[in-house]
């Protein structure tokens, strides 16, 4: 497999795919981009500071059709975080890896940040004494600074952290429906919100939603309002690490503690 590099682009990292790596450069004045055989190449090659012109071979079956965390590598299907110098999961390794040195969004004139065509939101929950009683939860959803649709409530009904990271992501995508917006990038640091309706939700309902080992799914009525919301939506599940200075799921955080605090409706 080749790996493309962007060291200048609308986002540097290295690519698996041509199309991936076009997106960042094509019309880009002064892009630098390269292909290479070997992934630690393609990375010395966007690290590097030398200034000799780039080039770029293509094969005949390449058509040209985005993509930054201080060295961290997103190996995408659901895009699950993983750091540069650790080997992926067995059945991750055939999926395509995109390297991020910033969170990947372009502002735009609407006051929306897009990848691409996806329209980008970040989702957060958070549950205070989760598990226990008095467990307070929230759900923040942030599109921007001071963006008219940027939500903090209370979550209502059973009172965890799982449920409310869920519901975070149902806020949102029923707010980009209200837009009339079809593609949506939502930026999540809860896998287990990205494996549920990436993975398991598909299993669950053939299974009569129950696990592999025959127990019910805990959070059905959740997983099944987020599947309904889904359907028509073009939508990118993205995973970024939590608490590591990521800006919009930073934000989204302090909306969903915000949201605790909050009375249940």
């Amino acid at each position: 497999m080749p790996y493309y590099a962007v060291r200048k682009g609308r986002q540097t990292g290295v690519y698996r795919t041509w199309e991936e790596c076009k997106e960042q450069v094509d019309k880009y004045q002064y892009a630098s981009f390269k292909k290479f055989s070997a992934e630690e190449d393609a990375w010395d090659f966007v690290d590097s500071g030398s200034s000799h012109s780039a080039s770029f071979h293509s094969t005949a079956d390449e058509r040209p059709r985005n993509h930054t965390d201080n060295k961290t590598t997103f190996w995408s299907g659901y895009s699950s975080y993983k750091r540069r110098d650790e080997e992926p999961p067995e059945s991750q390794r055939s999926r395509k890896c995109t390297k991020y040195t910033e969170v990947p969004h372009t502002p735009s004139g609407n006051n929306l940040s897009y990848m691409g065509d996806y329209a980008v939101v970040y989702t957060d929950g958070c549950c205070s004494s989760n598990g226990r009683r008095g467990a307070r939860a929230g759900t923040g959803v942030y599109w921007g600074p001071s963006h008219p649709l940027n939500s903090s409530e209370r979550l209502p009904g059973r009172q965890t952290n799982q449920r409310a990271e869920i519901h975070a992501a149902c806020k949102a995508i029923e707010q980009a429906k209200s837009q009339n917006i079809k593609k949506l990038a939502v930026y999540t640091d809860s896998k287990f919100t990205i494996n549920g309706i990436t993975n398991w939700v598909p299993n669950w309902k053939k299974n009569g939603w129950r696990t592999s080992t025959g127990k019910d799914v805990i959070n059905k009525e959740d997983f099944e309002k987020l599947a309904k919301l889904s359907e028509g939506m073009d939508i990118q599940w993205m995973h970024v690490p939590g608490h590591t200075g990521f800006m919009g799921n930073e934000a989204a955080d302090h909306l969903a503690k915000e949201g605790a605090g909050k009375h249940q409706s």
